[in-house]
């Protein structure tokens, strides 16, 4: 699994602040969650971005912006960023809110039981 350690270094900056991130090995890049949900995915030199469906149309909009279309198949609410779309800090910061927002709009996920220890 290869990916951009730099941009690695940049997201943890930008939730440095998170007590609820969550970092796993996902869709062969690393998969940044918060609250339980997936914010976005460093997959090779690409950031796959969860922005909801009412954002999607206006995100496509943008420079550097493409479906993701990781089965085949685009997903509405989910895009990639090329590289030059966040080359600056503040397009990178721009991303990271953009997916918090709507990530921080979803209703808690159900607590889950977990087996009791033997």
């Amino acid at each position: 699994m290869a990916f951009d350690r730099g941009l690695e270094e940049r997201l943890y900056e930008l939730f440095n602040a998170r007590h609820d991130l969550v970092v796993k090995k996902m869709f062969g890049g690393l998969c940044f969650i918060i609250s339980e949900y997936m914010c976005c995915v460093i997959i090779g030199n690409k950031l796959m971005v969860r922005v909801g469906p009412e954002n999607y149309s206006d995100c496509l909009a943008k420079l550097h912006v493409t479906e993701m279309d990781f089965t085949g198949k685009p997903v509405k609410g989910l895009v990639y960023i090329l590289p030059e779309g966040f080359e600056s800090d503040s397009d990178l910061a721009y991303w990271v809110n953009t997916c918090v927002n709507f990530v921080e709009s979803l209703p808690p996920k159900p607590f889950k039981k977990r087996p009791a220890l033997k």
